[in-house]
């Protein structure tokens, strides 16, 4: 099949050597001229994928209708937060029919809309069948050809199955989901616990307080999706629990590294640029403490990372603030539940 994929970062690249290899015509698309050249020179995209080489049968444009040209299936993988002027480039720029598939490979929520990319989307090609891809993945290991298990979001099967076909093969293996916006949620959320579980690690504070974040974090995780109209199970597969462990244990996870320069002392700003890629992390925070609000519920983690980012709150001292929180339960049920259990006990 003709594929396109749009942006020549870590992921965009990494999953054009996946397609190239299952035997697919695929073409990347690059927001500058200089970018491809450097590519085009050095079949190396050293910026974001170092010293992996690019076959010479991918080719490589800025010119989105030269990219998107008799295109099959579409691949975005432009953050978040630059989807909505990207989407409106397209539709000025190209003529999609409407039988094209898009793959959105991006996580995260638009900090102005509150929206998810499925719907941002949506809005401007509601007609086209859509397919959240999501899962515990690194560019980095993709490229080296190490095993990988994601899973293909879609509302309808046909659409889920096909993207399936098209990219697994003996190192990567895709489940599907009709769970488009648990799978999107998942992996959007998930960043945010990343950046918390390197706040941890860079304050020292081990094993024992990171594995409470991440389990913690599940259940905000899990709170907001349900009332956005995900499926708790979701949760429980590879977008949720699945690359919420990845993304929070991993050397390549850049939400991780920007925490644990926050945890050993450095200013957001400074983490950020340090980092020198987006921290999608970053961004969801304050979507997401604009939708706790929106919602009424508590996202106690949430909050203090939001206050750490954005208030200028000292990590210990958010630390401590969670763990001095009132006592409660571990599970939330209602308290007529929960005296029914102890009393059954």
């Amino acid at each position: 099949m003709k594929v396109s994929v749009i942006a020549a970062g870590s992921w965009g690249t990494a999953l054009s050597l996946v397609l190239h290899e299952n035997g697919h015509d695929v073409c990347v698309w690059a927001r500058r001229q200089e970018h491809v050249n450097e590519i085009l020179a050095t079949r190396q995209n050293k910026k974001y994928l170092k010293q992996v080489p690019i076959p010479e049968s991918i080719s490589f444009t800025s010119q989105l209708k030269v990219a998107c040209e008799n295109a099959e299936i579409i691949v975005l993988s432009v953050p978040t937060q630059q989807m909505k002027s990207l989407l409106e480039k397209m539709k000025n720029e190209t003529r999609l029919d409407e039988n094209v598939i898009l793959v959105n490979v991006a996580k995260g929520i638009d900090i102005d809309s509150l929206a998810l990319p499925s719907q941002m989307v949506g809005d401007v090609y509601p007609h086209n069948p859509y397919v959240a891809l999501s899962g515990p993945s690194h560019a980095e290991e993709v490229a080296e050809k190490l095993p990988t298990a994601l899973v293909a979001a879609s509302k309808l099967r046909i659409h889920a199955e096909l993207i399936q076909d098209i990219f697994s093969n003996d190192y990567m293996r895709l489940y599907t989901s009709p769970d488009v916006i648990g799978v999107e949620i998942s992996g959007a959320l998930k960043n945010i616990i990343a950046l918390g579980a390197g706040i941890s690690d860079g304050l020292g504070y081990g094993d024992n307080a990171k594995a409470a974040l991440i389990t913690r974090g599940i259940n905000e995780m899990v709170l907001l999706g349900q009332l956005i109209g995900a499926s708790t199970a979701t949760f429980r597969g590879l977008a949720g629990v699945g690359d919420l462990i990845v993304t929070c244990t991993s050397r390549h996870s850049r939400n991780r590294r920007c925490g644990f320069l926050i945890g050993g002392g450095l200013s957001f700003e400074a983490a950020k640029e340090k980092i020198g890629m987006v921290v999608e992390g970053a961004y969801t925070i304050k979507a997401a403490y604009r939708l706790m609000q929106q919602k009424k519920i508590d996202m106690p983690i949430t909050t203090e990372l939001y206050r750490v980012l954005y208030e200028d709150k000292n990590a210990r001292e958010a630390v401590n603030h969670l763990m001095t929180r009132r006592k409660k339960h571990e599970i939330d049920e209602s308290a007529e539940k929960l005296e029914l259990w102890f009393e059954g006990e």
